[in-house]
């Protein structure tokens, strides 16, 4: 059956290619989520004035891949304890949350946000948010599948905003 998940992790850019990999994910769009402003673009967004925060939806196949598989694959392209943006990106826009779709989404990214806190590869509070799912916008087109339009331009954001340090310090 498919389903949606959406996940806001910072750029939305670094969140792709993570997802991209597994079979049962029909289908990863990037955009906007959580705010006040219909149909916000991208540079409304970036004046911090609309309340959205970046994110992707992913369309998946819960008979291949599970809600639980992809929570997991979630808190490990993001520093859960960031509430102010994610590495070097500051802002609302970049704040982590995950938007749950249904009763059983929800319980399930309480469960997992629970687990990785008593994990304690973390000191500090997760700060990551639960929440209902809202209206998603779509993202500009040159913002889908950023990493492969932009291989290049990608790999240097991704390690040089301080992402790829911290997922191989605190995840492996």
């Amino acid at each position: 059956m498919k389903k949606l998940a959406t996940f806001a992790g910072g750029c939305f850019w670094c969140m792709f290619k993570p997802f991209s990999k597994y079979e049962g994910i029909e289908k990863i769009v990037a955009g906007y989520t959580g705010g006040y402003t219909k149909n916000p673009t991208y540079e409304e967004v970036c004046l911090e004035n609309t309340g959205h925060l970046e994110a992707i939806q992913l369309t998946y196949d819960d008979e291949l891949v599970k809600y639980d598989e992809l929570l997991k694959i979630y808190w490990r392209q993001i520093d859960p304890t960031d509430g102010g943006g994610q590495f070097n990106d500051r802002g609302n826009r970049y704040k982590t949350a995950i938007f749950y779709h249904d009763d059983k989404q929800k319980e399930e990214a309480i469960k997992s946000k629970q687990e990785l806190q008593e994990s304690e590869i973390f000191k500090e509070e997760i700060a990551t948010k639960i929440l209902p799912a809202e209206t998603f916008y779509t993202a500009e087109e040159y913002h889908q599948d950023y990493y492969k339009k932009n291989p290049i331009h990608y790999e240097m954001y991704f390690k040089g905003s301080g992402r790829y340090n911290f997922i191989k310090k605190f995840l492996g």
